[in-house]
């Protein structure tokens, strides 16, 4: 009996030695990997490379094939290969508030703010773009007229005033272009399906990693202790503000009352 149970133990401590040698092979390829095979991973878990069913032109050469369901799939390579040309040119620019970031959707706007906390640029204060912001010399005496050496926009779509407003200034654009973006008046783009706050999260904390890298405030091979969930978009629900579904309702019918009363008072 003795001799059996001594066996057993000797046959799970083999095992236990097998499994734990596994861990540390495991451990061991992820270190070797490189950098750009990480990124890769991550980009590829952000969904940063699902565009739209909708291809423009321009677009065609960032585009690597066309899913079951339709949507356009966007090269990973070409992302990469051009963040890290975004970075070079961000970093290039002497003084960091001279860049301008903005982003007209709302997803986007966490990531914008972040990216220009940890890179010392200028952000807008909402997702809404002030007309006249880079032509408009008036504002100088409210403080919204700007003359940023660079401007890195989120959607060209809905940032095409900031984008037109550019050209006539000799601005240059960085942007994250989708498979349905123009790039008319975009000097780099950076193919990523940028309907999602988790690809646009992703594409700002690259970014910002890579700024920091060739500023010298961080390592190569150093991880930055900055978690990309920092830069998501989080939703406020009501139970988070302590708002129940019946004030909810309350308030509904109380403004519909108030509507009508108007109403009628207007008809009378």
């Amino acid at each position: 009996m003795v001799i059996e149970w001594i066996a057993q133990y000797k046959k799970l401590i083999k095992k236990q030695s097998r499994f734990v040698k596994y861990l540390k092979k495991q451990i061991f390829i992820f270190d070797c990997m490189s950098r750009k095979e990480q990124d890769i991973k991550r980009l590829i878990a952000s969904q940063c490379h699902v565009g739209t069913k909708q291809l423009h032109f321009d677009m065609k050469r960032y585009v690597s094939h066309r899913s079951d369901n339709g949507s356009y799939i966007l090269n990973l390579e070409e992302t990469w290969q051009h963040i890290k040309l975004a970075a070079r040119v961000i970093a290039a620019i002497e003084q960091p508030q001279d860049v301008m970031v903005v982003s007209s959707r709302p997803i986007g706007q966490r990531a914008v703010i972040k990216f220009a906390h940890y890179t010392q640029a200028s952000s807008t204060r909402s997702a809404r773009w002030t007309p006249g912001t880079l032509t408009n010399q008036s504002n100088s005496a409210s403080g919204k007229f700007q003359e940023p050496q660079l401007l890195i926009v989120t959607d060209p779509h809905l940032d095409r005033q900031a984008i037109v407003e550019a050209s006539y200034v000799n601005i240059p654009v960085i942007a994250l272009t989708n498979s349905d973006t123009p790039l008319q008046y975009v000097d780099i783009p950076i193919p990523v399906g940028n309907r999602e706050t988790k690809s646009i999260s992703m594409i700002y904390w690259l970014l910002a990693r890579e700024v920091k890298i060739l500023r010298g405030e961080l390592n190569k091979d150093e991880e930055w202790d900055v978690l990309v969930d920092l830069f998501y978009h989080k939703e406020i629900t009501n139970d988070q503000l302590g708002i129940t579904d019946n004030q909810v309702k309350q308030e509904a019918e109380d403004h519909e009352q108030q509507a009508e009363g108007e109403k009628a008072e207007k008809d009378w």
